[in-house]
């Protein structure tokens, strides 16, 4: 399963959430998501926890419009908007987390 998440986790619990019932499959950060795969926030430790048992991936442009695709997690991968569509593609469900 494909996990959308598109909401800062400052903001919303809709990652914590996702992070706590996923039991497997992709976690992609969109918009103000991608603030959690950035080192050094309060969602550092449960994201990298995470990553034990699910794929993270964050959008790149997202990450550039907002300054931070430089301090991407370790073990969080980046894609481009063809490889968004990919993502998509390739899972059979998607959940988006609002």
């Amino acid at each position: 399963m494909l996990h959308i998440v598109n909401k800062s986790p400052l903001e919303r619990n809709a990652l914590a959430a996702c992070l706590r019932i996923a039991t497997g499959g992709t976690v992609l950060l969109i918009e103000d998501a991608v603030y959690a795969a950035v080192r050094g926030t309060a969602t550092e430790a449960a994201v990298r926890a995470a990553l034990a048992r699910l794929t993270i991936v964050a959008l790149k442009p997202d990450l550039d419009a907002r300054a931070v695709a430089d301090r991407v997690i370790d073990g969080i991968d980046t894609v481009d908007y063809e490889g968004f569509v990919d993502l998509v593609a390739n899972h059979p469900n998607c959940q988006s987390w609002l």
